[in-house]
């Protein structure tokens, strides 16, 4: 996918961030599973890197600066003005944790969190506008929302970004220019974990990628399966981050 020159329609997911305790690891982890290698990103919230599948960034990696904070993949939604989209998700019933502050010239940011509290990002790019989901291999393809109350999820994002939502396979899904952008669904395999947006990336072979995560010291937690999106499996990183991989054509 080439450059992106606009920013992305309001209620996108543009972005997808790591935020661990182990960079180096992380690095050396996702560059050899996902085919990544790195260049400097904004400094504003610590050290941070964003990964690259050729010329094209596609994800970002980072420190946490709190000690104790979970190792977790945070989806970021394109919006037209980060301040008004935190000041609703404040009005919706959810919390803003970091921002409105500006990633020095890429843009605007805030992570806010929903009425269930699943963390997500509003971006609001100005040098740096994101990346689209598409199906090239190593960059983001699919987000989606596992949350106890799907129907309240549902009212909430719609309200915050300003998009219909409308019913889907196994739930319903943001729509964007009519289009799927992203799922929302009952999360049956919650298993205790908090309600979060699971981030998939791309692969040209599912059961492959799970052994080498293994083979490079992560885990399998949910064996390759076929789903309506495709072969999918849901992978830990060796810090315990979760992800998901989709079998693109």
């Amino acid at each position: 996918m080439p450059a992106l020159t606009l920013r992305l329609a309001q209620g996108t997911p543009c972005w997808v961030s790591l935020t661990t305790d182990d960079l180096p690891g992380a690095r050396a982890f996702y560059g050899e599973l996902l085919g990544w290698d790195f260049a400097p990103g904004p400094g504003q919230l610590g050290e941070y890197v964003r990964a690259r599948v050729g010329a094209e960034a596609v994800a970002g990696l980072g420190v946490s600066e709190v000690t104790g904070f979970p190792v977790q993949w945070t989806t970021y939604f394109a919006v037209d003005s980060a301040d008004r989209a935190a000041q609703l998700v404040r009005e919706c019933g959810g919390t803003v944790a970091v921002g409105p502050l500006q990633a020095e010239r890429a843009g605007r940011l805030a992570i806010a969190a929903d009425v269930s509290g699943a963390v997500f990002g509003l971006w609001q790019g100005e040098e740096h506008l994101g990346r689209e989901a598409g199906p090239a291999p190593g960059g983001p393809a699919w987000a989606e929302l596992l949350t106890p109350d799907a129907d309240g999820a549902a009212v909430f994002y719609r309200a915050v970004l300003g998009v219909p939502v409308a019913p889907a396979e196994g739930g319903s899904a943001l729509l964007v220019d009519g289009r799927p952008v992203a799922g929302i669904r009952r999360g049956a395999e919650l298993r205790g974990h908090p309600p979060r947006w699971r981030t998939h990336f791309a692969v040209a072979d599912v059961e492959a990628t799970a052994r080498r995560a293994v083979e490079l010291g992560g885990a399998v937690l949910v064996a390759p399966r076929h789903t309506g999106r495709g072969p999918t499996a849901r992978l830990a990183d060796p810090r315990g981050g979760h992800f998901s991989v989709l079998e693109v054509p």
